[in-house]
């Protein structure tokens, strides 16, 4: 798969490196800091020897190693921490991991030229960068030892934390040459170690961050604790762009333990002494809103108007051969699919602390983009960047939705009306009912058939930009690159092709990333109309899909694999199916197969899923099959029951109740096959999410044959069908 287009996407917007020399990782708390906390220590430390943002060492030998992207649950502390420690040869059960402060400049994400975790590219982003830091410093540690003993630095080796000279039987550790190695000049280009002498990467090491959340320890942004804090809770127009009209706060303010009431123009905030009483203070409200045009807005506009934007012509994406001639050749045969808006839903819930005063504010937070943050932060306070702080913390579920800082925004102007620190939780109610959603999706299909190969196919995209709002800089000329991620750039050998945008907004909601986005709905679209191809064929879904390969042999390996581990092909009992699903999304080759029961009351039994990737060198194979559970069973909970509705401009679902997931008793077991690869990482955080869906609406269709075009899975017409 190429990753040169001529269309900007999330994984190629920007290409930018970040600044080199000695400059020093500052060390971010866990936990909230303390009320005198100390000013940030200057570039070069004393004792300190940090030939990069990313190592720092000093004179006893603790190794700290500063993270630049965000812990979400994904891992990544681990696998970054072990491609450092790999390449500086440290002694990895020593290391200590420090959360990275917000820097675009030092911490900046070499895809985006920004300081963000998302995109499933923390590992494919960082991979040479991270290598080159470490191998910097072991180069400059071998050089200091070997000065101080006289011989050849060539002589001399690194492993655990020393640097040993085998000739004299002479060793020193990290700590004892570090001064020494501070002095050196940094090396532009230090030799990288060969892959075959890896020894930590390609093992299955035990997460860092595990055994704390497991008994308890690990501070998220809600544990966030700061002297003499209040706590506040919120409530939001219902109706996008709705304003307060009037805030009734006399029942609020006599309850026990509420101290205020703020009202903005588009929030009122109940502050207390502790979260049950904001609580029932916010219960006790009685606000009116003057709710905006927006009020008028149901589902049923939103899809009637998708609808008609899809007619439209779009901005051509990508073009290859001769589309029209292409279509006129064999059989031709058309399909619409559709995904609707999905909220996050994270486990951790919106929230903010900050502490602010006349010439600072300090923030205490979970965010997937640390600079934003600072830089929301700053704004809301009225204050220059450099005098925000922002301490980031473990997140308890990201997805997406923390690559917003708009509840950073919203605690500080809070927070500018209370006199004292203050946290700021959002209720799930208000959380999922204001959440930034991912898209709706309409794509339609053409595509001709002639001796069993498509020969022609044209592809749309309807649906909102994220990228327009979130990253302006890649929205040009009307094209969204990743609303149509793994369209450009699908798989499949078909001579002649055309991928166009239209772009489609609804004022009602904001659209966001969603654990994939462009990918979640490009892949279901043509994965499903795949499976239909193939029957149109009188063809396996498994060999029609081989039969077009040719120019992907690591997904076709990857199809040949699961195909085989998924026991395809044999019997199955009736109203049971097996479907197909195969994607080079995120860097990664992933092929996946979900076995389903059809009920005759329409509901779906999910009885195994398997799944191959090749996702290249596999850093922590433990964490990459992790990954892929995680992000299928997301995925699949979406495809099942995943929906947001509008009626009367409000979001109707508020709860679990009514925004259902996937329970542990309804999960099947999950089967992850990594290829072993010698090829440069790929990213595997969002690809389980997008290969689930169309390989569940692919048995579906294969244990009744129902071609479901719409997600999520309509049971009605699936119920006592047979194929």
């Amino acid at each position: 798969m190429s990753s040169k287009h001529a269309i900007f996407s999330r994984r190629s917007v920007l290409q930018s490196g970040l600044a080199g020399g000695l400059v020093l990782a500052f060390p971010w708390p866990l936990r909230a800091a303390p009320v005198n906390e100390p000013e940030q220590p200057p570039d070069h430390p004393d004792g300190q020897f940090a030939p990069n943002a990313f190592i720092r060492i000093d004179n006893s030998g603790k190794t700290t190693l500063v993270m630049p992207q965000a812990e979400m649950g994904q891992g990544v502390y681990t696998a970054i921490a072990m491609i450092l420690a790999e390449e500086l040869d440290a002694d990895f059960a020593q290391v200590m991991i420090e959360h990275g402060p917000p820097s675009d400049k030092l911490y900046g994400n070499p895809l985006f030229g920004v300081q963000v975790t998302g995109n499933s590219n923390s590992i494919r982003a960082f991979w040479d960068k991270l290598r080159n830091a470490g191998a910097a410093a072991r180069t400059m540690l071998i050089a200091a030892a070997a000065a101080q003993w006289q011989v050849d630095a060539a002589s001399c080796t690194a492993a655990n934390g020393k640097v040993t000279h085998a000739s004299s039987n002479r060793s020193l550790t990290y700590g004892e040459v570090a001064d020494a190695a501070a002095k050196l000049p940094v090396p532009e280009k230090p030799k990288l170690k060969d892959p075959r002498d890896f020894t930590l990467i390609g093992k299955p090491l035990k997460r860092s961050d595990t055994p704390n959340k497991s008994d308890g320890k690990t501070i998220y942004g809600i544990d966030a604790m700061v002297p003499d804090m209040k706590f506040a809770t919120l409530v939001q127009c219902p109706v996008l762009g709705g304003k307060v009209k009037h805030a009734d706060d006399s029942a609020a303010k006599n309850l026990p333990g509420v101290r205020q009431v703020v009202v903005l123009d588009d929030l009122v905030a109940v502050v207390g002494d502790h979260m049950w009483a904001a609580w029932q203070g916010l219960n006790a409200l009685k606000v009116t809103w003057d709710e905006g045009q927006n009020a008028k807005i149901n589902s049923a506009d939103i899809w009637n108007e998708l609808r008609a934007a899809s007619q439209k012509d779009g901005v051509v994406a990508k073009s290859e051969g001769d589309v029209n001639k292409g279509l006129a050749q064999g059989e031709s045969f058309d399909a619409a699919y559709e995904l609707p808006f999905l909220a996050h839903a994270t486990m951790e819930p919106m929230n903010c602390t900050v502490r602010l005063s006349p010439d600072g504010c300090e923030i205490w937070t979970g965010s997937q983009v640390q600079s934003r943050a600072q830089q929301y932060a700053a704004k809301a306070a009225g204050l220059p960047i450099d005098k925000v702080k922002v301490y980031n913390h473990y997140i308890g579920g990201g997805f997406g939705r923390r690559l917003e800082a708009d509840m950073v925004a919203s605690a500080v102007r809070i927070a500018k009306e209370v006199s004292a620190p203050i946290k700021v939780v959002w209720t799930r109610e208000e959380d999922m009912q204001h959440d930034v959603y991912r898209p709706a999706y309409r794509d339609t299909i053409s595509a001709s058939l002639s001796n069993g190969k498509i020969v022609g196919w044209k592809y749309k995209v309807t649906g909102s930009s994220v990228l327009a709002r979130w990253f302006p800089v890649a929205f040009k000329n009307g094209l969204d690159g990743d609303a149509v991620d793994s369209a450009v750039d699908m798989p499949y050998d078909i001579p002649n092709k055309r991928v166009e945008y239209v772009r489609a907004e609804t004022p009602a909601v904001t659209t966001g990333f969603w654990r994939g986005v462009g990918p979640n709905n490009n892949v279901f679209a043509i994965e499903s109309f795949m499976d239909e191809l193939a029957r149109k064929a009188n063809m396996d879904p498994v060999a029609f899909r081989l039969g077009m390969l040719d120019g992907t042999p690591r997904l076709k390996a990857a199809l040949k694999l699961v195909a085989e581990k998924s026991g395809w092909g044999s019997p199955l009992p009736p109203r049971v199916g097996r479907g197909v699903s195969v994607q080079p999304s995120f860097g990664s080759f992933i092929a996946t197969v979900v076995e389903a029961e059809v009920d005759d009351m329409g509901e779906v039994h999910l009885r195994r899923v398997t799944c191959a990737v090749d996702t290249g060198i596999a850093v922590n194979p433990d964490t990459i099959m992790a990954q892929l559970q995680g992000g299928l069973i997301f995925g699949l909970t979406a495809a099942l029951w995943g929906e947001v509705t509008i009626e009367k401009g409000r979001v109707q679902q508020s709860n679990f109740n009514n925004y259902r997931m996937l329970r542990i008793d309804e999960t099947p077991p999950i089967d992850v096959h990594v290829i072993k690869s010698g090829e440069h990482p790929g990213g595997i955080g969002e690809t389980g999410a997008t290969a689930g869906p169309p390989a569940l609406r692919n048995a579906i269709y294969a244990a009744t044959g129902v071609p479901l075009r719409r997600l999520p899975i309509d049971r009605s017409a699936i119920a006592s069908k047979k194929a």
